[in-house]
């Protein structure tokens, strides 16, 4: 079977440049060499190690797409950009029917299920791309299901930590509040507490100097009401290759639903980890 052709976009952030290098040591893919950037970028060219990416600007993309398109598709887009360009990004790859795995978080997000829906794309789109954490939240929501108001009366409060250039609260945060509203125990998004100041990350959370640039901790505590009990969920990603890695599992299962003629719909991660 011919490697999937894949357009990662996003570059130069690190996010996207750490999918291109696990993508350019994958047999599964063939990178193409160009990427949608951002209107503060004003190179026009970036290297990821020796392999040249030819940069798309804002401005220039309708353009620009179309010999990319004519050379390289079919091709998968991955979309590691910035919050505020979620919305303009999709309706850029619904117009243009290019089926994407959106990795990027915050957002319109009901926007942007919307418009990808409407346009009837194939698409994979979640709040956080590590399947390891995706399950931890699949067991969550099992959870919320099946023992709805378990900890009815428990205080809960919730702490992330990510990188300071990461624009938004975690997709992943918010996406677990909802599972615990329905266990009983709410918390409102603007109630999680948010930090990106690497000196706080360093000495009071304890995060490593090399991982300041690039980590996401979370924690959720649950403590009752008169204090005797305290329960406490925590993940803590160094580095960014667990989100690399699931987002190319998700282009791999997104190509072989193109590939078996399924009806384009917008899949999840947990429908990848599933293999539905």
């Amino acid at each position: 079977m011919a490697p999937t052709a894949v357009m990662i976009n996003g570059l130069p952030g690190n996010m996207a440049a750490c999918v291109v290098r696990h993508a350019l040591t994958d047999a599964r893919f063939r990178v193409v060499p160009f990427s949608l950037t951002g209107p503060e970028i004003s190179a026009t060219e970036t290297s990821i190690d020796e392999f040249k990416v030819a940069l798309i600007h804002p401005d220039r993309r309708q353009v620009e797409i179309q010999p990319v398109i004519a050379a390289f598709a079919p091709f998968i887009s991955v979309d590691f950009t910035h919050p505020a360009a979620v919305s303009a990004n999709a309706g850029f790859y619904c117009r243009c029917g290019l089926p994407f795995v959106m990795g990027t978080t915050g957002g319109d997000r009901e926007r942007l299920q919307a418009t990808v829906a409407e346009a009837g794309l194939a698409a994979v789109i979640a709040p956080n791309m590590g399947k390891q954490i995706v399950g931890f939240q699949a067991m969550m929501a099992w959870a919320a299901e099946t023992f709805p108001g378990l900890f009815s009366g428990y205080r809960l409060s919730v702490r992330e930590s990510h990188q300071q250039g990461k624009a938004d609260t975690s997709g992943t945060a918010r996406a677990m509040l909802g599972y615990f509203r329905e266990l009983g125990a709410p918390l409102a998004d603007e109630e999680i507490q948010m930090e990106r100041d690497p000196a706080v990350q360093r000495e009071q959370w304890g995060i490593p100097e090399a991982h300041l640039q690039g980590h996401g901790w979370h924690t959720y505590t649950l403590d009752a009401a008169d204090g005797t009990v305290r329960f406490e969920f925590s993940h803590n990603v160094n580095g960014r290759d667990i989100y690399a890695l699931g987002t190319l599992d998700a282009v791999d299962f997104l190509a072989a639903k193109i590939r078996q003629g399924r009806p384009a719909r917008i899949y999840s991660m947990i429908d990848v980890l599933k293999g539905f």
